[in-house]
């Protein structure tokens, strides 16, 4: 008879540990692999270009320019107010300085974020223009003409006042 009443007062199954520890493992795993799924299927990759091939031919142009730039000699010095809303930038080099200049902010990761400033020559040499950036670690900056003849770039990390331009390969 004690044998009986030891059965019957036997916890039910659902209220020991040990299956709902064993359990445990296996569900973390189904939950991790849907919101695995999720994003995946919400978010878009930015980073992968659509037109690869387009884009690869694009490379000669480019590096066209930066052969163009280094003939010329430019070299340019950009200097970046404290509240970071203002550019000045001092070019130099042997060829015909232009009036107006481009200067783009390139995310690295996020197109979204990307901006284009247009500069104004103030004075031979001296170019001027106001711009809105959001806060990044690093940028890629490239100045050119607005006849995109030539190009200069650089990486600038928001914590430096000044950065330099310089064209990036010096071969076409």
């Amino acid at each position: 008879m004690s044998q009986t009443h030891a059965m019957n007062s036997a916890t039910p199954w659902y209220r020991e540990p040990w299956p709902w520890i064993l359990m445990s493992g296996p569900a973390i795993v189904i939950v991790a692999g849907f919101t695995t799924l999720y994003i995946a299927v919400s978010g878009a990759d930015p980073l992968v270009v659509d037109n690869y091939y387009k884009e690869g031919l694009a490379i000669n142009h480019m590096l066209a320019r930066d052969h163009a730039a280094s003939v010329a000699g430019y070299r340019a010095q950009v200097l970046v107010s404290t509240d970071r809303s203002r550019l000045r930038v001092l070019l130099t080099g042997t060829g015909t300085l232009p009036g107006q200049l481009r200067l783009r902010f390139v995310h690295p990761t996020k197109a979204g974020l990307d901006r284009e400033v247009l500069l104004q020559q103030t004075q031979p040499g001296w170019y001027e223009g106001g711009m809105r950036l959001a806060d990044a670690v690093r940028w890629d900056v490239d100045l050119e003409d607005l006849q995109q003849r030539w190009r200069l770039s650089a990486d600038w990390y928001p914590s430096e006042p000044s950065f330099v331009l310089e064209p990036r390969h010096n071969g076409p």
